[in-house]
């Protein structure tokens, strides 16, 4: 099993990781109407922060980033978003060594998602850090440009002023 295959089927949703029923149920190689009703069976291992349901807003907006083909997908039904502690819940509901593995494997890919995601966060306040530091110095070569523009500008307005008296 690929960590990068894995990766791409985990996405953001209300400011988590998760990964959708549908996928979770291809990568387990069951019907993802077992793997639901696995879930509900066992919803006392599922509080909130483990497994909730997409709303329609939530299910259009996938559409339109093209994650999914269609609402009809469902078949009707809402889909559940796992994040990582739902995934590794679940293994303990499917219990065969196919759900252990692909376990592991999903626990990778999140960690090395967290992984990018702090060295991501760390290289842009880097930038940021530069773009301060460079702007302040662009700041002052321009003022220093300015200022000789204006010199020039005064001494040329200087010569050029309207004189009065004798010629």
């Amino acid at each position: 099993m690929h960590l990068q295959s894995i990766q791409t089927k985990i996405h953001e949703i209300r400011g988590q990781k998760v990964m959708l029923d549908f996928d979770l149920a291809k990568l387990y190689k069951v019907e993802n109407r077992a793997l639901k009703q696995a879930v509900k069976r066992n919803i006392d291992r599922f509080p909130n922060d483990f497994v909730f349901v997409l709303s329609d807003n939530e299910v259009s907006e996938m559409v339109s980033q093209i994650v999914i083909p269609s609402k009809s997908y469902f078949g009707g039904a809402l889909p559940f978003a796992f994040t990582e502690q739902g995934v590794s819940m679940l293994s303990s509901v499917l219990r065969s060594k196919k759900a252990i593995q692909v376990n592991i494997a999903v626990m990778r890919a999140f960690v090395i998602m967290r992984h990018y995601a702090l060295s991501h966060k760390d290289l842009t306040e880097k930038l940021k850090e530069m773009e301060n530091r460079y702007n302040r110095q662009f700041k002052d070569v321009y003022e220093a440009l300015k200022y000789l523009m204006d010199e020039k500008n005064e001494k040329e307005n200087w010569e050029n002023r309207r004189r009065i008296g004798y010629r």
